[in-house]
């Protein structure tokens, strides 16, 4: 769905010289230096300069792909985004959307890219070039979960009509309103609950929970 870094045109001198090999060879270098710097720092004191630094290239080379730092922190997520994205097939679509749930939730915890990741989400809204990159960013978890979805249909453990969209816009609406305003736990109790509410018909052998309890309960000031 997003647009990959910018390539150097494939006719400039730069592009014959260095060759794919070596571009992709720094590229990787790159995301590197800035996920590395991610897991010191909360996104604010790193600058493109440092990110150079640490993979030991000049910054034109960076704004030759990237038109911004964000652009390279964003990217850099999304690159390991997508080696983990959670992909489970047990068999029972309760037990895979909660695997889903506890992963997506326990990755936000991490303080290495969550402030950094709260950042890069506000910056999107007034770049279009990293509101592109969020929406790539997005789309393989989403894909995921429609995937375990559409076989819990196939199985017959949701019914046909099953509005796979809403589910999937549901499930992630949760995150990341709480994610973004912090003001509530994003925690193994919470996955359950949520896939619980998600999913009532399916759930009939799952422990009872008091329907008078708030089934998700706050913390701090609404």
């Amino acid at each position: 769905m997003g647009t990959p870094p910018r390539q150097p045109d494939s006719t400039s001198p730069a592009r014959a010289h260095t060759g794919r090999r070596r571009n992709e060879a720094t590229r990787r270098a790159i995301l590197d230096a800035a996920l590395a710097q991610l897991a010191t720092s909360e996104g604010g004191s790193i600058t493109v300069d440092s990110i150079a630094a640490a993979a030991g290239i000049g910054k034109q080379t960076i704004y030759r792909w990237w038109p911004s730092k964000g652009a390279v922190l964003l990217d850099a997520l999304l690159d390991r985004a997508r080696q983990e994205v959670p992909a489970p097939d047990t068999g029972s679509v309760r037990t895979d959307l909660l695997l889903v749930a506890d992963s997506t939730f326990a990755g936000a915890q991490q303080v290495s890219t969550a402030p950094a990741l709260r950042a890069l989400v506000r910056e999107a809204a007034r770049d279009p070039h990293l509101a592109e990159l969020l929406q790539e960013f997005t789309a393989a978890r989403r894909a995921a979960v429609r995937d375990i979805l559409e076989r819990a249909i196939t199985r017959g453990e949701l019914p046909g009509e099953t509005n796979v969209d809403l589910l999937v816009d549901l499930l992630y609406g949760l995150f990341w309103y709480r994610f973004l305003l912090g003001h509530a736990p994003l925690d193994h109790t919470t996955a359950t609950r949520l896939v619980d509410t998600l999913l009532p018909p399916v759930n009939t052998s799952r422990t009872a929970v008091d329907e008078s309890a708030d089934p998700f309960p706050r913390i701090g000031k609404p």
